[in-house]
């Protein structure tokens, strides 16, 4: 075999190994990432509780104390 063959199967061996471990990474990451929520983010003015409800919610009742709460801006 000729220097070029020696050199193009190992630059091929390479980027194979390379894209082996890429889709790895990507389908581990998948697995363990969880998915995004799109609850909202309320805190109660009065005891303080962070609490989510569902995104089309303009107030919410705050579970601890019973207050309603707008949503949380960060």
């Amino acid at each position: 075999m000729s220097p070029e063959s020696y050199l193009t199967l190992f630059v091929l061996g390479s980027l194979g190994v390379l894209t082996a471990i890429m889709v790895r990474s990507e389908f581990q990451r998948r697995r363990v990432e969880r998915e995004v929520s799109e609850d909202r983010i309320f805190r109660c003015d009065r005891c303080g509780l962070v609490y989510t409800d569902d995104p089309n919610v303009d107030r919410s009742r705050c579970p601890h104390c019973g207050r309603t709460n707008g949503p949380f801006v960060f």
